[in-house]
């Protein structure tokens, strides 16, 4: 009978190519309508993950210049 719990390395956190691991979790409200065109993406939380970054980038070359 298969482990009900899945196997070993679904327990390990989530891992990018080559980046840092993915340890962290927040919580975010957003419209139904974001949501909805954020659940039609390929790949949902990586879509998020760049999304961020992204603007975090911006900021910090506003900040720099």
């Amino acid at each position: 009978m298969p482990n009900p719990r899945g196997t070993p390395e679904n327990l390990e956190p989530g891992k990018r190519k080559g980046e840092e691991p993915l340890t962290e979790r927040m919580n975010i409200r957003m419209t139904k309508a974001m949501k909805e065109a954020v659940k039609a993406q390929d790949d949902p939380p990586e879509f998020c993950r760049e999304a961020i970054q992204e603007k975090l980038d911006k900021l910090n070359q506003s900040d720099d210049g």
